[in-house]
């Protein structure tokens, strides 16, 4: 099961989901969805087998826009991957996509009624916030009374499940929550994930702005040690208050690197793995390091071009996504990035679930590259061929690509994107941005026709896409395109809705099916999962759906 979740930017950046010896440089790479590619690879080891103490070095793209990650702006991967040091989720995602409950925050969870569908949830008693008060249904409340998204003050990234909230209430005490639903919602674990402080919640302008520079309050086996916005570096250390497992790690650094000079800084020692990024340089330098391994999982994290459908936009005619979506060829675009890793790789055929669940159809058929077809279309819409480029009433068909910089992957797939459609009279103008500012300014904004960057998915189709492609006019949510109708809302809101995990995945692949029928975004290809790790790190690597959040209870390096 997958879904999206934290944006990545470009090809490059990410929004906010192989074999153990060194990679030789004999094989290559899987492509995702392989038989035989684990689903994950981390170098699992016991923790008893690790040193007390040390400094996981971790590279970003940047430092988080919003330390909310329910804000609009709080989604990007680098933060959420963040997170989950300092921030209670009490369901942790398992490698296989499966999902856990964390007993240091809950002991229980459990549906006591389905109709109407009730949820009880029982609070760990040892579990406190970083100022001193104990976690308690109020937290759940407020969380739930902030995303529902019936006041539009909160600027929120998604209201997916706690929009089908009824009321939240104390149990038998203040550690006891009792949720209850209005519409049936199967994906229920995919709320209070992470857990936020009531104090977050209080008020429109502390939910929006409140935590944008820094976590006010924190409640995990980290705490934050700096945040230095000039040096670009955030520094956790081991928080003593807390009363799950102590981390095998004192600190861990995380600090912005470009992403083409990660392979330097690992080799330096400025960094302990680094994502390859579906780069072949990287991948290359890695496997002639002799300190790295890389690492390769199932790994939910896949490329694709989103479209701007706003009224304002070139694009807002459908017919036109359509055509343009015909003049590109996905097979050749996988081919030119990953082609040198692997032998074999397939384009992604479906937004809702990725290669390797069980439940993957691909729905990319009709839409599939046809030059003839895409010319022919765009004859039909008008836009017919002046030269280099088309035109209509007097107007070149002209749209702007926005891409994030030193983002290698997103510049090379940006220009052979550019190829394509100028072979369809499209004339593509690719506009590279500061990275800081890709999503913030551009993307959550909408400020683009056309933009690269790769989704992060889960473990929840719907509770982490719905919000992606529901068009709601008073919550943009993740429909940064503005694309969408009647009949994908009522297809989300169905599957969303459906206990049975059968009928459910049914559901879910119809709502795919009307994704492209609409030109919504175009999945490219699923990303290598592939990391470079050092040696002598355990517990750590390409994880594949375990990264939401990442264990960092049990990562450590090796004892010597």
């Amino acid at each position: 099961m997958a879904t999206l979740v934290a944006p990545v930017a470009a090809l490059g950046l990410i929004l906010s989901a192989c074999g153990g010896g060194n990679s030789g440089g004999n094989s290559g790479l899987q492509d995702a969805g392989s038989q035989g590619l684990k689903t994950s690879d981390i170098n699992a080891m016991p923790v008893d087998q690790l040193q007390d103490g040390g400094d996981l070095k971790w590279p970003v793209d940047q430092l988080p826009d919003n330390w909310n990650y329910d804000e609009v702006d709080g989604t990007v991967l680098d933060g959420a991957n963040m997170f989950g040091a300092i921030l209670p989720y009490p369901f942790p995602q398992n490698a296989d996509a499966s999902v856990g409950i964390d007993p240091n925050y809950l002991t229980s969870a459990q549906v006591i009624s389905t109709d109407p569908q009730v949820i009880e949830y029982k609070i760990n008693p040892k579990a406190k916030w970083s100022n001193g008060r104990q976690f308690s249904w109020e937290d759940f409340q407020a969380q739930a009374n902030v995303l529902n998204g019936k006041n539009p003050a909160y600027q929120v990234s998604q209201t997916t499940g706690y929009e089908d909230i009824a009321k939240v209430e104390k149990g038998t005490d203040d550690l006891d929550v009792k949720v209850t639903f209005a519409k049936k919602f199967a994906e229920w674990k995919s709320l209070f994930n992470p857990l936020y402080p009531k104090e977050l919640n209080a008020d429109p302008d502390t939910f929006n702005k409140g935590w944008a520079s820094e976590p006010k309050i924190t409640a995990g086996p980290f705490k934050v040690k700096s945040i230095d916005q000039t040096g670009k570096t955030v520094v956790f250390e081991r928080d003593p208050n807390w009363w799950g497992a102590k981390p095998k790690l004192n600190t861990v650094t995380y600090k912005v690197v470009e992403r083409a000079a990660l392979p330097d800084a690992f080799a330096n020692g400025q960094i302990d793995f680094f994502n390859l990024n579906n780069d072949i340089n990287a991948f290359k330098r890695a496997q002639a390091d002799p300190n790295a391994v890389v690492r390769q999982s199932t790994y939910p994290d896949y490329t694709h071009v989103t479209f701007n459908g706003a009224p304002s936009s070139i694009l807002a005619d459908k017919d036109l996504r359509l055509a343009i979506i015909k003049g590109i060829d996905t097979v050749s675009i996988s081919k030119a990035i990953l082609g040198q890793m692997m032998k074999d790789t397939a384009p992604l055929g479906n937004h809702l679930y990725l290669k390797g669940s069980k439940t993957y159809e691909d729905h990319s058929g009709p839409y599939k590259f046809n030059v003839d077809a895409a010319k022919a279309d765009l004859d039909k819409l008008g836009w017919k061929q002046s030269g280099d480029f088309r035109a209509k009433d007097g107007k070149q068909l002209k749209v702007r690509l926005v891409i994030p910089t030193a983002t290698p992957i997103s510049q090379q797939t940006g220009q052979i994107l550019q190829s394509q459609l100028k072979a369809i009279g499209v004339n593509l103008d690719i506009q590279a941005v500061p990275t800081s500012e890709f999503f913030k300014n551009y993307v959550n904004v909408g400020n683009f026709d056309l933009t690269l960057f790769r989704w992060i998915s889960n473990s929840f189709p719907i509770g982490g896409s719905k919000g992606i492609y529901y068009l709601d006019p008073k919550n943009i949510n993740q429909n940064y395109g503005h694309i969408g109708d009647d009949k994908l809302n009522q297809l989300l809101d169905t599957a969303s809705q459906e206990l049975d995990d059968t009928k459910r995945a049914a559901d879910i692949n119809a709502a795919d099916q009307e994704i492209w029928a609409l030109g919504h975004q175009l999945p490219i290809f699923q990303s290598t999962g592939a990391f470079a790790t050092r040696k002598t790190l355990a517990n750590f690597g390409s994880p594949g759906y375990a990264n939401t959040p990442y264990d960092y209870t049990k990562i450590g390096f090796v004892k010597k």
